[in-house]
């Protein structure tokens, strides 16, 4: 399965506990690159992170940002320490005992006395098993969103890889027209020169340069790169590295194939040839 290494995802959940929310970015990058943010209450929970991250990003640069946002305090029970509220009325009463004409203590004073009302402690254990529950949603979502983009660079690619068999193709039905007619230029040349040279030279020199005009061995190299390029496209595997390497190759033999090149046609071939090499380039650096 080819896939990209850009995209993104977005996953957030209501717990009883708070609002959470993952925003998955990926980007192209030779290596593999995680970059984790949690709130500081959470940050325990970056090795994790990572890994799970690991274990679905093999190359790409991927920022995880999660973000946090607890329940309001006023949508949380009240929770009182009756411990506490039962001694300041004891000691209430006890100072109403010793004062003239008291003011009497009502409850709201005692709820104003600092540890009366007791702010429930979050569970932070689960919260984080709801938040590795949503990174798994969210990387499930990202990886859907590479994998699809992933087939519309396969498709890409595949189509260049028909047009450049065209034009090996149009270059090995011309080939034997140009060698032929470069032995006849040649000859003609030559036969100028017959009284200056001797038979023997003149076939040697006509055997080299038609040896160098002969491109046979390029053209099944790139007939070669061009197999190795589709059998590596149906591999379920990450394969960016290993199609950038035969891009590489290709392009070699398309540089090669100018570079010998002794017709117009076949000149315009190579040229065609780097071009449809440069745009599969360009797909091959976002594939993972």
């Amino acid at each position: 399965m080819i896939r990209s290494m850009t995209g993104f995802a977005r996953r957030e959940d209501s717990t009883d506990d708070g609002l959470l929310v993952w925003e998955l970015r990926s980007v192209n990058h030779r290596f593999s690159e995680v970059s984790p943010r949690l709130p500081e209450e959470l940050r325990s929970l970056e090795p994790v992170v990572r890994e799970r991250i690991g274990k679905h990003i093999k190359r790409g640069k991927l920022d995880a940002t999660l973000r946090f946002k607890p329940v309001p305090q006023a949508d949380q029970p009240l929770e009182i320490d009756r411990e506490l509220a039962t001694r300041l009325s004891r000691a209430s009463r006890e100072i109403d005992g010793l004062l003239y004409n008291a003011a009497p203590v009502n409850s709201f004073d005692v709820l104003h006395w600092p540890g009366v009302l007791v702010s429930p402690a979050q569970d932070f254990a689960r919260i984080g098993e709801a938040t590795m529950v949503l990174l798994d949603a969210a990387l499930d979502e990202l990886m859907s969103n590479r994998e699809r983009e992933g087939k519309q660079l396969k498709v890409v690619i595949e189509q260049r890889c028909a047009a450049m068999e065209t034009q090996v193709a149009k270059v090995r039905k011309r080939l034997p027209e140009v060698l032929q007619a470069v032995r006849e230029r040649l000859q003609a040349r030559l036969s100028e020169l017959a009284g200056e040279l001797d038979n023997d030279r003149v076939e040697q020199e006509i055997a080299l340069l038609a040896n160098k005009a002969d491109v046979d061995e390029e053209l099944d190299r790139l007939d070669t790169h061009i197999a190795e390029v589709r059998r590596v496209l149906a591999q379920d595997e990450p394969v960016g590295r290993r199609l950038d390497f035969l891009m590489q190759e290709l392009n070699r033999e398309a540089n090669t194939l100018g570079s010998k090149s002794v017709d117009a046609e076949l000149t315009q071939a190579s040229v065609e040839l780097k071009v449809l090499i440069e745009q599969m380039r360009e797909q091959v650096q976002n594939i993972e």
